[in-house]
């Protein structure tokens, strides 16, 4: 054993420096409950995010199964709407279905299912919205033709060509977004894909801004264009009289979606859109939590849940599925009550015909 006093306040030196790492090492990997997450922000974004999840998936699944059901099976005489319907309420599925992942991310505030699969998450967040939009166009353009050029219409409002178009707006979707699924600048790397910050946040998307810049010019401005076009063409037919041929029951109905698609856009999907351009532009931190793309990515979500208001207004088959969901407690007691009277009657009369025959 040394007594050399150096060699002695060398070795105190290292025990305190290598009790002072496994406390840093400790505190890093425990962290205390109510304890803020860089990542995943405070405690109360993410019961709300849980929650808000819970509530979108469950009406969510309920609603587009239904029109799922009621558009490519129950209805028999398809035509262009009914085909954009069916995208329709494909695309929110498919986002929906991913929904239980985020939730367990907001719940456990840990990314347990690996890098590939949180890139696919990130991916859609982008896809979603930019098909959705073209879809909304294609509706749009489908009303424009429905009111404006009904004679012209007829050729172009058709199964087979919305078919082609719905698939085009899919393949073109698929192509511009696919490339985020190989992002290089991953801001997850650091963590070990503990995390899956990418699919909160768009702003590691920066890098790529010449890329971003033309999926916005092209999957954002141009459907809103093309919608805007078509429903100031519409109202100024309407106003001056020039769809009087029309049946009022197609005017209702074709204003009914015009006004739903737009309270729907501005809602769920103008918002996300300005935020992320602000986020591209430099707006705010370098990644981590941020409020604003939680809310922003909380009203695009909600855009699957509102749909039920397209599916009612276009499908009356709908409507009645709807209608008896609802009102499935009246319908059975009115059910009940017909089959009492079926047995009053069926009884009073075999007590009439006993009579009689006595």
């Amino acid at each position: 054993m040394s007594c050399d006093p150096t060699i002695n306040k060398n070795n105190a030196l290292s025990a305190v420096s290598f009790s002072m790492k496994l406390d840093v090492n400790s505190s890093n990997m425990s962290v205390e409950p109510g304890a803020v997450r860089p990542e995943q922000g405070p405690v109360e974004y993410r019961m709300a995010g849980l929650i808000f999840y819970c509530f979108v998936f469950v009406i969510g699944v309920v609603v587009n199964f239904t029109a799922l059901w009621v558009f490519a099976l129950t209805t028999k005489k398809k035509n262009s709407v009914t085909v954009y319907m069916i995208n329709v309420a494909v695309v929110d599925l498919t986002f929906i279905l991913l929904l239980p992942f985020r939730m367990v991310y907001h719940q456990q505030d840990h990314w347990p299912f690996g890098d590939l699969f949180c890139r696919l998450m990130a991916a859609l967040t982008i896809f979603y919205p930019c098909i959705a939009l073209w879809l909304f166009a294609l509706i749009s353009a489908d009303r424009y033709m429905a009111i404006v050029q009904p004679k012209h219409g007829k050729e172009l409002r058709n199964v087979p060509k919305a078919v082609v178009a719905s698939l085009g707006v899919w393949l073109m979707t698929l192509g511009s977004t696919v490339s985020l699924l190989f992002t290089e600048h991953d801001p997850d790397r650091t963590s070990n894909f503990t995390t899956c910050i990418k699919m909160q946040d768009i702003v590691y998307l920066r890098h790529d801004n010449a890329v971003n810049i033309v999926r916005l010019l092209f999957f954002f401005l141009v459907p809103i264009c093309i919608m805007i076009g078509c429903y100031a063409v519409i109202v100024d037919n309407l106003i001056h009289g020039r769809t009087s041929k029309l049946k009022p029951k197609v005017k209702q109905k074709s204003i009914r979606i015009i006004i739903t698609l737009i309270v729907q856009v501005l809602v769920c999907f103008v918002p996300f859109h300005v935020f992320l351009v602000l986020r591209l532009m430099g707006q705010g931190r370098d990644g981590g939590f941020s409020t604003g793309a939680v809310f922003t990515t909380f009203l695009m979500n909600m855009s699957t849940v509102l749909d039920i208001v397209l599916y009612y207004i276009v499908s009356k088959q709908f409507q009645d599925r709807v209608i008896s969901v609802i009102l499935y407690r009246n319908y059975l007691r009115s059910v009940r009550r017909k089959s009492r009277h079926t047995r009053t009657g069926s009884f009073r009369s075999m007590s009439n015909l006993t009579s009689a025959m006595t």
